[in-house]
């Protein structure tokens, strides 16, 4: 099994759509035997699951995300777990215990925001912007 998180400084990155980084870890009998940092090459949104699909991906763990991402991901065979935040080592390990905190429900529209909004910000006030 493949887990790949978003990722950045050690965290799990907070927009789907703008990550410039997964940590992608393969899993065997419950236990991590590997992982890697693989950079994104400027891909977005949509795009990003195709590259997981192509990187052998199985789930994703992640933060805020939107509506055509959770599509694609479907779309892609690939299983969503949104809403999560903190170490991402530790949200992996945390997942594999059954014990990761997440948000089936987050959604991220940052094009209901104001200009300038970013989705990683959480200054918004919106429920619907982890």
């Amino acid at each position: 099994m493949k887990i790949a998180v978003t990722y950045e400084d050690g965290e799990i990155f907070q927009h789907f759509g703008h990550t410039s980084q997964f940590k992608v870890y393969e899993v065997e009998d419950g236990t991590i035997i590997s992982s890697k940092i693989v950079d994104t090459n400027g891909q977005g949104h949509g795009a990003l699951a195709g590259f997981l699909f192509d990187g052998g991906v199985d789930a994703l763990i992640c933060g805020g995300i939107g509506g055509g991402a959770r599509n694609a991901l479907a779309n892609a065979g690939i299983t969503l777990y949104p809403g999560a935040s903190g170490n991402a080592d530790a949200q992996v390990e945390a997942f594999l215990k059954g014990e990761l905190s997440y948000d089936p429900d987050t959604m991220c529209n940052h094009h209901s925001h104001e200009e300038g909004h970013s989705c990683g910000d959480h200054g918004c006030g919106s429920k619907s912007c982890h």
